[in-house]
């Protein structure tokens, strides 16, 4: 629940000492502040994707609402999740929960291949949805959402939370509005992958559906690091960091550009990584350039950073985060710090009249407040497309190993058949599009 005006100023002074946010700032967020949600309004939520993540974004959902459903292909992960509300209904086809008409809210905690399908059957079905980053698997996903989203009228939010947290949001402000002068180039630094394997095909524990966990993917053995955690490693269901990490720190990139609607209009990168012969298939480590129609360029690398372009670590050997750089100056920020090559970069308050970005502090909360009031929720459809969309466009630049160069109006590459067919994947029968 997003703080009211009052709580707010009570702990501004306490919270601007314990950390790096100037007083103006926060004092600022507080008449910006969403209204919070009104006593007894709860709906009914159902988890979909039950690991780790899902369960603690049910957790935080929970405070707003009530989990009455839990889904997975794995019954660990039911079963984990049932610890926590054990009264809750069990499913392990999510399309079955599509047909409970009391359920309101839907959170997608599953692997990435499944989150564009859940959403998609979540908002045909009248529920809103909040789903994990990156929002989608390809290019061609992100535009069926969007286009979804305003056809529903549903609400969806992506996971991408440092859109509500006040470092970034401070950093993008600060940029937007010039403060460190014109804007030359940005650094975004994530942490490098794994190269392992290989890996052993075995049989599918008891209680796992394999094939289901498969969907629309290419059906292959079961191979344990295939699933869980480490899915993300794999191109068949990731894009290894670049989509992992990458889906947060270059939404970070867009918003201070202010093209968090738009995109590049070319793309280079390289990697000297080998993958491992029946191993992990996503890059581990990489380096891609970016260049913007205004002359800005983006460099996004895998730390310990590739020299390319002079590219180097942020200044305090942070292991990832995202550095604006201005003819004047310098910001960088990260989780939990904001820093800038001038301290009054930061201390200076913005002028009346200057650009302001929209407040949310507790990324769940904004969901439900636009559950709520109906309006858009800060990471809706159309951004979560956007910020996965330049992390898709840096693997395809990778697997071809070439410059592309990018229309981010028609979202296509310019005069490059081959690199277009890697903005969708076919499907496996029988899921689609329709399918759900």
């Amino acid at each position: 629940m997003l703080r009211n005006r009052r709580g707010f100023l009570k702990t501004s002074a306490a919270l601007a000492a314990a950390s790096t946010l100037p007083g103006w700032f926060l004092n600022e967020s507080a008449d910006q502040a969403q209204a919070a949600q009104a006593a007894g309004d709860r709906p009914s939520i159902a988890l979909i994707g039950c690991g780790g993540q899902g369960r603690g974004d049910a957790s935080n959902a929970a405070k707003y609402g009530n989990i009455v459903a839990l889904c997975d292909v794995d019954d660990n992960n039911v079963a984990e999740a049932k610890k926590r509300w054990p009264d809750a209904a069990v499913f392990k086809d999510f399309r079955r929960v599509m047909e409970r008409k009391d359920i309101a809210v839907v959170v997608c905690g599953t692997v990435d291949h499944w989150h564009t399908l859940v959403s998609l059957a979540a908002m045909r079905s009248g529920k809103d949805i909040y789903c994990e980053k990156p929002l989608t698997l390809t290019i061609e996903e992100g535009q069926h959402l969007v286009k979804a989203e305003k056809q529903t009228g549903r609400i969806l939010q992506t996971g991408s939370q440092q859109r509500s947290d006040r470092n970034f949001r401070l950093a993008c402000e600060l940029v937007r509005n010039g403060r460190i002068g014109k804007l030359q180039h940005i650094g975004v630094f994530l942490p490098k992958g794994r190269k392992e394997g290989p890996f052993t095909a075995s049989k599918p524990p008891t209680g796992f559906d394999w094939d289901l966990w498969q969907g629309p993917t290419p059906h292959v053995d079961y191979v344990k690091e295939r699933t869980h955690v480490t899915f993300r490693y794999w191109w068949d269901y990731s894009g290894g960091t670049m989509t992992d990490w990458g889906a947060h720190h270059n939404d970070i990139a867009l918003w201070g550009l202010g093209l968090e609607r738009s995109g590049p209009v070319s793309i280079e990168a390289k990697s000297d990584a080998k993958m491992i012969p029946g191993g992990f298939t996503a890059f581990d480590e990489y380096a891609i350039e970016y260049t913007y129609a205004n002359g800005v360029t983006h460099s996004c690398h895998s730390t310990p950073a590739n020299a390319w372009n002079g590219a180097v670590l942020d200044p305090k050997g942070q292991q990832h985060g995202v550095k604006f750089e201005g003819k004047d100056g310098w910001i960088w920020v990260t989780r939990g710090k904001i820093e800038a090559s001038q301290p009054e970069f930061l201390t200076t308050p913005l002028a009346s009249d200057a650009v302001r970005l929209p407040v949310s502090d507790n990324h769940m909360a904004n969901f439900f407040d636009s559950v709520r009031s109906r309006k858009p929720a800060i990471c809706e459809a159309e951004i979560g497309h956007r910020s996965a969309s330049v992390c898709h466009l840096g693997v395809i630049a990778l697997r071809l190993g070439r410059k592309l160069n990018w229309d981010p109006q028609a979202e296509k590459f310019v005069g490059d058949e081959e690199a277009n067919k890697w903005l969708a994947r076919e499907m496996r029968k029988p899921w689609s599009y329709e399918s759900v």
